[in-house]
């Protein structure tokens, strides 16, 4: 292969506990970026980009093995799913009846319960697509899975483009009413050191507006100005500045942990939500989404790595919505479909 050329190839990642066979996906751009994703889950296990010198490192944080993500709770680099984030209780209401989920983040629903799509074994193709290499996933979610209604059948699409850019768009349809809410739960660090943390990154957010949290993470339902508080990144500065103020929204997650309201004046398929940049590298990250919400967790809790060793900026719908009517609707009913794009661009400066 010549560096002029794109790469998308598929290798055996190992075989499930149920003795499914799980594929490896390695997608390449011509600039030397590199993205691999498993079928399992559907989760990035590395991105290698370049730093300022050329020196490419990887700069998201996961496991070395299948069973090591079989076995894991941290969600590194997963696809999430049906519902991303927090249900408060583990139940809805949706046309008169109430529906019980799994409270496996006691005393609440979060990521789609004890099986969720990041547990799951999604079909997979390899493809070349015009914007790059590219993998297809899919999955069917039956009716009862995890306490949702309906069959919901979902594929999501992974592009490495040639302009540098990590593309996730989301498409689901379904035969009952369900709430359908999506993420990619990617820990990133750009600094490219194992065992550094992420506070010297410089992080800007487009949000004037933040939903705050009670004690057990669920959004109280207000939607507060982040002007002179800790959660304020409409203009940038480093993660460590203020995370560990005496501020009450701080302590409850022990850092950050919050869904940002992104601003909608600048709001579309390609609306920018953050930007990241690691100083020593000189590597940025760029967020677009379609969304309208992204939760910052400074990772707080990291299992199999240092507190804080990686960060997430994953777009969503807002948590709990389906048990709060004034945040925008995560309701998909028969005969819509549910569509969502999410860009995760790298550069350097």
């Amino acid at each position: 292969m010549s560096s002029s050329e794109s790469l998308c190839s598929e290798a055996e990642f190992g075989v499930t506990r149920e003795g499914q066979a799980a594929s490896i996906f390695t997608l390449k751009n011509r600039n030397g970026l590199t993205a691999r994703i498993t079928n399992y889950g559907g989760t990035v296990t590395s991105l290698r980009v370049p730093d300022r010198h050329g020196r490419f490192d990887n700069v998201v944080l996961g496991y070395k093995s299948l069973s090591e993500y079989e076995s894991g709770e941290a969600f590194f680099g997963a696809l999430i799913g049906r519902y991303c984030n927090r249900i408060a209780g583990g139940r809805f209401e949706l046309d008169g009846v109430e529906y019980e989920l799994a409270r496996n983040n006691h005393p609440n629903h979060l990521h789609g319960g004890e099986r969720g799509f990041d547990k799951m074994l999604w079909g997979a193709s390899a493809e070349h697509t015009t914007d790059g290499a590219s993998v297809l996933l899919t999955y069917l979610s039956e009716d009862g899975e995890e306490g949702y209604p309906g069959n919901l059948t979902a594929d999501v699409r992974y592009t490495l483009t040639e302009s540098d850019s990590l593309v996730i768009e989301y498409r689901a349809s379904c035969d009952r009413a369900t709430p359908v809410n999506f993420t990619h739960h990617g820990y990133f660090n750009l600094s490219g050191v194992p065992g550094s943390d992420v506070l010297g990154h410089d992080l800007e957010i487009d949000a004037d507006y933040y939903t705050p949290v009670n004690p057990v993470l669920i959004p109280t339902g207000e939607i507060v100005p982040v002007a002179g508080t800790p959660l304020d990144f409409r203009s940038p500065r480093t993660i460590g500045s203020r995370i560990d103020d005496a501020y009450e929204q701080l302590q409850i997650g022990g850092g950050y942990d919050h869904n940002y309201v992104l601003n909608k004046s600048r709001q579309s398929a390609k609306g920018f939500a953050a930007r990241v940049y690691e100083p020593v590298s000189g590597r940025i990250m760029e967020v677009h989404t379609s969304e309208p919400g992204m939760q910052f967790y400074s990772g707080n809790f990291l299992q199999d790595y240092a507190p804080r060793a990686g960060l997430c900026l994953e777009t969503q719908h807002f948590p709990d919505s389906p048990n709060q009517p004034q945040f925008p609707s995560t309701i998909m009913r028969p005969g819509e479909t549910f569509g969502s794009r999410t860009v995760y661009s790298f550069s350097v400066g």
